[in-house]
């Protein structure tokens, strides 16, 4: 009887492991146990998106689940970047007649950030000889998820790879970037909003927001200028640099 029940047990188990639910579930309990410690902890490097890419890989890991399993229901997580990313408009809205006072020092600024995040990958990827696919891999580093997926295809990178450097620069971005525009004393709500946002996309934006409203609504403006900008800068130092 006790051998019956468990094969019923490991046949339930394998079905749900093979629907979508699977891979939605264990990303929403294991970020939810992140912002839990964030909470409790209140350190820096504690970041939820962070502790979640670890709890969703040691449980894949320890179970010896397939990546492929998760990604019936990661997959639906990563289609819903996008509408996440055109969420952030609102405080954009709200913050209107300040984009519109201070619009070219803010695309200014955008637009040199973004030249700076791609110039400073392929300094790096010459200075230490990296593999040519490794280094296109990196360049759109600074852009969301959607956007930088597409521009991997494009200049032939690995999108794995893109993926997850961009996820690092975010939560790299979210945890000390409001370190370093205290220690550079950049107090101005705006002048921070574009940093956080061109530098660290939409996760910096998160954090962003936490430093209040004008500083959220310019880091979710930087998100999709940046990501324009760096479709136009790519292509272009690519073809100067060789």
């Amino acid at each position: 009887m006790d051998h019956s029940a468990d094969e019923k047990e490991k046949i339930i188990m394998k079905d749900f492991l093979a629907t979508p639910i699977f891979g939605v579930l264990l990303s929403i309990v294991c970020y939810e146990a992140g912002i839990i410690i964030q909470r409790r902890w209140r350190h820096p490097m504690l970041n939820p998106l962070l502790l979640a890419m670890v709890f969703v890989i040691l449980i894949l890991t320890v179970f010896d689940i397939p990546k492929e399993t998760y990604d019936l229901g990661g997959s639906y997580i990563l289609f819903l970047l996008g509408p996440a990313t055109v969420v952030m408009a609102v405080p954009l809205y709200r913050q209107i007649n300040l984009l519109k006072k201070d619009w070219l020092p803010i695309l200014v600024g955008i637009f040199a950030g973004s030249a700076t995040s791609v110039l400073s990958v392929i300094g790096l990827a010459k200075v230490f000889h990296v593999d040519l696919e490794i280094a296109v891999s990196m360049l759109p580093k600074s852009v969301t998820t959607a956007i930088g997926m597409e521009i991997s295809k494009e200049v032939g990178g690995v999108v794995s790879l893109t993926v997850a450097v961009i996820v690092l620069t975010g939560i790299l971005g979210a945890v000390i970037g409001p370190f370093i525009l205290k220690v550079l004393g950049i107090k101005d709500e705006v002048a921070q909003g574009v940093a956080m946002g061109t530098a660290a996309h939409a996760v910096g934006t998160s954090k962003a927001m936490e430093l209040g409203e004008t500083q959220g609504a310019m880091s979710g403006l930087s998100i999709g200028i940046a990501g324009l900008a760096t479709v136009l800068i790519i292509p272009l130092l690519i073809g100067l640099l060789g």
